[in-house]
């Protein structure tokens, strides 16, 4: 990063999808970039249609706190999921070509809308301005593993294997209902007979309540830490990537999937059957690069920490650079 990148403005846009927002967070941090968050909201029929429908587009957005969107437009901005890909669509015309603009995952558009599209391998997407990924982006290092193990230095005191359950929502490729999770526990009960250990478990802010609180009741008859909510104080999150020996992630989540891939253990999709369509891919596509273990947790099975956003940034950087060439 040097000194003029680092004054460089920054929009990071989502839709407030936690996932999203992370995503697009990461890279703005691995570009050397204290951004701006925008939370996007979108009127009638903008929101059903974007980022199709850029008629008119300007006016039917409003940041989450009700502000317009308006000038002076970002050097850089990088958007991250559908909604999102509708303000930096249209950000080339408002900042007639000087804002640089950055979109992750598939827009569901031409990637030629947008300065670099960045999309994981399973979206299918070509094109010379598109850098593609195994998995989703994110900041997990070995730096901010330590710093999880300090902060919650409790987890290290569980019983091992620490098995570290990281609990998604409903995915129109894999229901989590009462029949998954049941298989879940199942599973999950007969390694604890057989090996001991403890659990160390994490629902996302997309897990339905009541699913949550059946999650508190039903792990509560094993050693281990079950966090459901802020209700129970600080998200243990980066102290269980920090401590757990090994992973069982629901099917639902790219995200948290690649993350606990980045920590080098073992980890293991749980989906007792195949998942089709793109979210089947993922998973074989990490399997293939021998980052997903089977159940069995065998010694050596955890590939090299799945850790791409370095690179990623460089190559963004390279793109960036040649538009301020171009741009002045």
């Amino acid at each position: 990063m040097t000194s003029e990148q680092s004054n460089r403005s920054c929009w990071v846009v989502s839709d407030g999808a936690a996932g999203n927002e992370r995503q697009a967070l990461a890279l703005a941090t691995a570009l050397g970039l204290s951004p701006r968050i925008i939370r996007l909201r979108l009127s009638h029929p903008w929101d059903w249609f974007a980022p199709r429908l850029d008629l008119g587009a300007m006016h039917a957005m409003r940041a989450e706190d009700g502000q317009a969107i308006a000038a002076p437009w970002p050097d850089i901005a990088i958007g991250c999921g559908r909604k999102a890909a509708l303000l930096t669509r249209c950000l080339r015309a408002c900042s007639e070509g000087r804002s640089f603009t950055v979109q992750i995952l598939d827009p569901r558009v031409s990637p030629d809308l947008f300065d670099v599209v960045v999309a994981p391998h399973h979206d299918q997407l070509a094109g010379s301005n598109v850098l593609g990924t195994i998995g989703g982006l994110h900041a997990i290092d070995d730096a901010r593993l330590a710093e999880g193990r300090a902060r919650f230095t409790q987890l290290g005191d569980l019983p091992a294997p620490r098995t570290g359950v990281l609990i998604g929502a409903t995915h129109p490729a894999q229901a989590l209902d009462e029949e998954y999770f049941a298989a879940l526990l199942r599973m999950l009960g007969r390694r604890h007979v057989e090996e001991g250990g403890s659990f160390l478990v994490s629902t996302s802010r997309r897990t339905p309540v009541d699913l949550a609180q059946r999650l508190r009741r039903d792990f509560s008859a094993w050693p281990g830490l079950v966090w459901t909510g802020a209700e129970q104080g600080e998200n243990p999150y980066m102290g269980i990537l920090g401590w757990a020996d090994r992973f069982v992630v629901t099917a639902d989540s790219v995200n948290m999937v690649s993350e606990a891939c980045a920590t080098g253990k073992p980890v293991h999709v749980f989906a007792p059957r195949r998942i089709p369509g793109k979210l089947g891919a993922f998973h074989d596509a990490l399997m293939r690069a021998g980052h997903l273990s089977s159940i069995d947790f065998e010694p050596g099975t955890a590939a090299a920490p799945l850790r791409e956003l370095d690179e990623l940034a460089r190559r963004v950087q390279v793109f960036w650079q040649s538009h301020r060439l171009r741009t002045g």
